[in-house]
C-alpha cells in the first residue's frame, strides 16, 4: 500500500482523481489559518478545481498556532502537503481525490518570522480563516472586540514581540505591507458566523486599535473584509476514517478527510487586491450574501442544535440516525416552517421548502459518521449566532417558538451532565464550568438558566421565552425527550 507522497501520485488506483495540474508550477496567493476537516473539504477543493483550470498563483499556504496543530505540519509534511478527500451521497455513492492546493504548511511557532513574511509578501492577496466560532473575540451580546484565549490576550500585552495568535499575525502582516508600502490583503472569513466579515473587522481592527491606532486607522481604510457562507457537513478525521482510506482506496493517508457530497459558497464580490476567478468553479460571488447565510445559520445550523440536545438526551450518537427517524425529521421540518423561515428575507435563487427537505436527506447520510458529539462542542458560541436571533425575531412579531425554547430547555438538560439512560453527555465547552452552574440553578428556581448572562443577554428575561422554557424542561424531565417532542408537534 502507497504512503501517500508526490511520488506515489502515478500509482493511485485509477478510480482515484488526482491533481490535474503540476504542482510544481503553482505559486500561493492564499494564506490560510486554521487548516482543519472544513478547510481541507472546502475552500482547499474549490481552489484545487481553480489550479487545475491553469490559475496557477493562487495556491494556499496553511498556517498553524495552536498546540494541536503540530500533528497538521507532520502530517503534511511527510505527504508533500497532499491529502485525501472521501466524498459520499446520501445514496450511499462515494468519490476519492486527491488535494494538492495546498503548497506549503508553517507551523507557526517554529518560525514565526517565516509566516510574517508570507503575509507581507506582495504575492499573498487574500488571508482567510477558519478558526471557530470562538475564535475572533467578539462578545455576542455586545458586539464588542473583548478576546478571551490566551494566545490573543499574550499579544496584546505591552512588549510582546513576535506575535503568536491569528489576530496577532495578521496585524503583524499588515504593519509590514503599510511600511513597505503593499496594499493591505483581503481578510476572508470562511466560519458559520453571521456577518463573518464583520466580525472579522472588529476582531482585527479592535486587536491593531490595542497595539498602533494609526495602523487600526490605516487597516480600516485599505483592508477589505468580505462576507461568505460556506456549507459542507465535515466530520473530524478519525482512525476509522484513515483505516476506510486504506481499505477501499488503497491509501496510506495520515490526515485523509471525508465530507458529504454536496458543497456550497457564496462569497461577497469585495477585494480590491484582487481574487481568484471563483465564479468558475461554482461559487456564487453576490454583492449580498446575508440572505444565504440567515439561510444557513438558522435552517442547517440551529438544526444541528436541536439535533445534538435532544438526540444525545434520547440515547443517539448518530447524526444520521436522528436524520432518518420521522419524529425528529418531522420536529426539524416544522422548526424551519414555522419558526425559521418566517425570520429570513427571500434568497435569490432558492426553494426554501426544498432546501429543507435537503437538509434532512443530508442529515440522514450514513456514510458521513458523524456524531452528536461534535454538533454539541462549544454550544454557548453557536447557539447564540444560530438559534436565538431566530428566537429573538420571533418574540418581537409574536410569532411560534416552541421549538427554539424546546432546545434550550434540551441544552439546559443536557449540561446536567446524563442522558435518559444515565450515559454522560459529551459536554465540551469553553465556557463549560459556568453553564454546568447555571443548569443547576434550576433545581431551585425553574427559568434561572436563562439568566447567563454571556449567552442570552436581556433575552432571558422575556417572560413568553421563560414560560415556553420552564414547561419544555420540566416535560424532558417527567416524560423524555422523544415524548415532548410528539407534545409538540400536536399542540
Amino acid at each position: 500500500m502507497p504512503s501517500l507522497n508526490e511520488a506515489a501520485l502515478g500509482g493511485l488506483a485509477a478510480t482515484v482523481q488526482t491533481p490535474g495540474y503540476d504542482r510544481a508550477a503553482v505559486s500561493a496567493g492564499i494564506v490560510h489559518f486554521g487548516v482543519g476537516a472544513f478547510h481541507r473539504a472546502h475552500q482547499a477543493v474549490f481552489i484545487d478545481d481553480l489550479l487545475a483550470r491553469g490559475f496557477s498563483d493562487w495556491a494556499i499556504r496553511g498556517v498553524g498556532v495552536l498546540e494541536g496543530d503540530r500533528a497538521v505540519r507532520d502530517a503534511l509534511r511527510a505527504q508533500d502537503t497532499l491529502y485525501t478527500l472521501i466524498t459520499s451521497s446520501p445514496d450511499g455513492t462515494s468519490a476519492a481525490r486527491v488535494i494538492g492546493s495546498i503548497h506549503e504548511y508553517l507551523y507557526a511557532p517554529d518560525d514565526p518570522d517565516a509566516v510574517q513574511d508570507r503575509l507581507a509578501d506582495p504575492a499573498t492577496r487574500i488571508v482567510s480563516l477558519t478558526i471557530t466560532e470562538g475564535g475572533y473575540g467578539v462578545d455576542d451580546a455586545t458586539g464588542a472586540f473583548d478576546p478571551r484565549d490566551p494566545l490573543t490576550l499574550r499579544d496584546r500585552e505591552p512588549g510582546a514581540r513576535s506575535p503568536a495568535s491569528v489576530l496577532g499575525y495578521i496585524t503583524a502582516g499588515l504593519a509590514r505591507r503599510r511600511e513597505a508600502g503593499i496594499p493591505a490583503f483581503a481578510v476572508m472569513s470562511c466560519d458559520n458566523i453571521q456577518g463573518n466579515g464583520h466580525v472579522a473587522r472588529t476582531a482585527v481592527l479592535g486587536f491593531a486599535e490595542r497595539k498602533d491606532p494609526d495602523l487600526a486607522a490605516w487597516i480600516a481604510e485599505n483592508a477589505a473584509f468580505p462576507n461568505s457562507m460556506v456549507d459542507r457537513i465535515t466530520p473530524v478525521t478519525t482512525a476509522e476514517t484513515r483505516a476506510s482510506v486504506l481499505a477501499e482506496y488503497g491509501i496510506e493517508d495520515r490526515w485523509p478527510v471525508h465530507a458529504e457530497s454536496f458543497a456550497q459558497w457564496v462569497l461577497e464580490d469585495t477585494f480590491p487586491s484582487g481574487r481568484p476567478p471563483l465564479q468558475l468553479v461554482g461559487v456564487q460571488m453576490v454583492d449580498d450574501v446575508e440572505p444565504y447565510e440567515l439561510m444557513k445559520l438558522r435552517l442547517l445550523n440551529a438544526s444541528h442544535q436541536a439535533m445534538a440536545y435532544l438526540g444525545i438526551l434520547a440515547g443517539e450518537q448518530w447524526v444520521h440516525d436522528v436524520g432518518r427517524d420521522p419524529l425528529f425529521a418531522g420536529f426539524l421540518l416544522d422548526y424551519m416552517r414555522l419558526e425559521a423561515i418566517p425570520t429570513l428575507r427571500p434568497v435569490p435563487g432558492i426553494d426554501l421548502g426544498a432546501y429543507c427537505r435537503e437538509l434532512i436527506d443530508r442529515f440522514g447520510n450514513e456514510a458521513i459518521r458523524d456524531t452528536l458529539a461534535r454538533l454539541a462542542f462549544d454550544a454557548s458560541e453557536r447557539i447564540p449566532k444560530f438559534l436565538l436571533p431566530v428566537l429573538r425575531q420571533q418574540l418581537e412579531t409574536g410569532g411560534e417558538i416552541r421549538r427554539c425554547a424546546l432546545v434550550l430547555a434540551a441544552w439546559s438538560r443536557f449540561l446536567e451532565g446524563r442522558t435518559e439512560n444515565g450515559e454522560p453527555t459529551p459536554i465540551a465547552d469553553q465556557r463549560a464550568p459556568e453553564l454546568i452552574e447555571a443548569a443547576r440553578a434550576e433545581q431551585a428556581e425553574p427559568g434561572a438558566f436563562l439568566d447567563y448572562l454571556p449567552v442570552f443577554g436581556d433575552l432571558g428575561a422575556n417572560a413568553r421565552l421563560r414560560a415556553a422554557f420552564i414547561a419544555s424542561r420540566a416535560s424532558l424531565v417527567a416524560r423524555g425527550a422523544r415524548a415532548t417532542i410528539s407534545s409538540v408537534a400536536e399542540l
